[in-house]
């Protein structure tokens, strides 16, 4: 959570002299204090606590700013920012009203919009990213973050919108560009997502998920070779990316090297052995390989992870029917049925 900038106040205290007509002696006014100074004081204290990572610290200053200070807005936002960092975010949310209710400040808009989505709270946050919009006009992250609801909610077009509007305005910014090619995939505008992915590791070739999200839209594109030289970066760039490894799998099952899916396949299994996609995946991999007994066992592992997973039911009783376990199969592909898997049907041909 980015706070504000740290304003340091600095009170210059002017004496007023007036001259005793009778006794020549200088008299100094009373200055009076309303706590400004020492509510500044805790003020820039929990700044630089919160700089420093100290969040206790820091929520204390505030507290104490607060507490000289009832009305400190920027003491209530920064509050509000430190019990986001500390998790507190029903707390961040009662601050951040607080500071709102002082000052119809966007960045305080933002920060209630995180905490809301923090908490679940869509519907709360997506109106608070609109009403920062609504304020500031160039606030990228409003637009992308708002542009994050929308991807979730299945609003696609209204995503790459709103990411379109975070890339005006922050054209490096490259979080954005893999989120609107990602959007892009889901509206089926390959050629689009995967010039977004290729921007995206322009702006910071860092990403290795972004060479996994290149990789899946080139996939889409029958470009195999492609593909799994993108998967093979991203796990270059992030250890124990088991998700590469399953991909790259896939790519390499696709592109006929059933060999090379089953070794990959087995490394994202090592990397997470309640990998139930993993499992299905290397089960077809072991079938072409004419591993009949392994693919089904694969499957049956699967099923144990994730009992509605109907696809490995499809898979082991296509494996059974090669073990001429025929009841089995029967069974299986009923079962595969009953979860949905309505390409199991073509299978039941000889079951009662």
């Amino acid at each position: 959570m980015k706070t504000k900038k740290i304003v340091l106040a600095l009170f210059c205290v002017f004496a007023l002299n007036s001259i005793n007509a009778q006794t020549d002696t200088i008299v100094k006014a009373k200055i009076l204090d309303d706590g400004s100074q020492d509510a500044e004081k805790f003020y820039n204290s929990g700044i630089a606590n919160f700089a420093a990572k100290n969040f206790k610290d820091a929520l204390a200053d505030f507290d104490k700013a607060i507490g000289v200070k009832a009305d400190f807005e920027k003491a209530y936002y920064n509050r509000g920012s430190t019990k986001f960092e500390m998790k507190d975010y029903k707390g961040a949310v009662a601050d951040f009203d607080k500071s709102l209710s002082l000052l119809q400040n966007p960045d305080s808009y933002f920060s209630r919009g995180q905490a809301k989505y923090a908490l679940d709270n869509k519907t709360g946050a997506l109106a608070d990213y609109s009403k920062t919009i609504e304020l500031k006009s160039d606030h990228a992250q409003a637009y992308y973050y708002r542009g994050g609801i929308k991807f979730e909610t299945a609003d696609y077009k209204g995503a790459v919108d709103d990411f379109t509007q975070a890339i005006r305005i922050k054209p490096d910014y490259a979080y954005a560009f893999n989120d609107r090619g990602s959007a892009k995939r889901q509206l089926e505008d390959i050629d689009g997502a995967i010039a977004d992915y290729t921007s995206a590791l322009k702006a910071n070739p860092a990403m290795g998920f972004t060479y996994n999200n290149r990789a899946s839209a080139k996939r889409k594109k029958n470009d195999f070779k492609g593909a799994i030289s993108d998967y093979t970066e991203a796990i270059s760039k992030k250890e124990n990316y088991y998700v590469a490894y399953n991909n790259r799998g896939s790519a390499k099952y696709d592109a006929g090297d059933y060999q090379g899916a089953l070794e990959d396949f087995t490394k994202a299994i090592q990397l997470k052995s309640d990998y139930a996609f993993a499992f299905n995946n290397r089960a077809t991999a072991k079938f072409k390989l004419k591993d009949y007994k392994g693919s089904a066992d694969d499957c049956t592992k699967a099923i144990q992870l994730n009992a509605n997973y109907g696809y490995s039911y499809l898979n082991r009783g296509i494996a059974k029917e090669m073990l001429r376990d025929n009841a089995g199969a029967c069974s299986d592909w009923k079962k595969a049925i009953e979860l949905g898997v309505e390409s199991a049907k073509n299978y039941t041909g000889d079951c009662n």
